[in-house]
């Protein structure tokens, strides 16, 4: 259930749920409330925790806009160079993130798990669907905090710049936006590496060599982009 809807007390706001039969869901959704307090002022506020006839939801002050244009010639890259900035200052919450390189077990290597250990909170998936540009002041939002994780805080905007080439950005253009943001140029070539090669690995283990080149070509241009 994804929608919007209008109160008395609370204006308008975002109104997301599952049915609490659905385990992974709801874990998705208790994950996003117990982040809130973490994100803020990069995601939207938590208003209420609705868990009732055998539903359980969120609801979010209400940001008016849209998704993301990530296509070349997109007027929104001021606004996550922006973003960028407000999520190099997040930090590990109180209650335990796994870190990155546990979503790898299986495909790293030695050093690796090491490289990529960080303090950052990062968000791991930012597709077009989950940054909202406000209408009203042209902020961007990052939505949807079901899939945390801690490393570098360099690798969310790292993610952005392959997002801006899957839509389209010529390589050189998508690094250029990547050295503006405040966490790459404190990026190690070695963690960097490892990230690179460690993605590219489990993504070919997921779809095969031939499906995966075009991901794994986006995410192999990072390591021409200096640190």
């Amino acid at each position: 259930m994804a929608l919007a809807v209008h109160t008395r007390s609370s204006g308008r706001l975002f109104l997301k749920g599952v049915r609490t039969s659905d385990t992974a869901g709801a874990a998705g959704l208790l994950c996003e409330e117990r982040l809130n307090d973490a994100v803020g002022g990069v995601s939207p506020t938590l208003r209420h925790r609705i868990e009732e006839a055998g539903w359980l939801a969120l609801a979010f002050v209400h940001v008016d806009g849209r998704h993301v244009d990530y296509g070349p010639g997109t007027s929104d890259r001021a606004a996550l160079k922006r973003v960028t900035r407000r999520m190099h200052r997040l930090r590990a919450p109180a209650h335990p993130v796994p870190q990155l390189s546990d979503r790898f077990a299986g495909h790293l290597r030695p050093g690796e798990a090491e490289a990529l250990k960080g303090s950052h909170l990062l968000h791991t998936d930012l597709n077009p669907h989950n940054i909202v540009i406000s209408h009203a002041g042209g902020d961007a939002y990052v939505v949807d905090w079901a899939m945390p994780a801690l490393g570098p805080a360099w690798v969310d905007p790292a993610s952005m710049a392959t997002w801006l080439m899957t839509y389209g950005h010529a390589p050189a253009d998508a690094l250029a936006w990547l050295r503006g943001t405040p966490s790459w140029p404190q990026a190690d070539r070695k963690a960097v590496e490892a990230f690179v090669n460690v993605t590219c690995r489990e993504f070919t283990a997921s779809v095969g060599d031939k499906d995966a080149e075009p991901h794994n070509t986006r995410f192999r241009h990072l390591l021409d982009a200096p640190h």
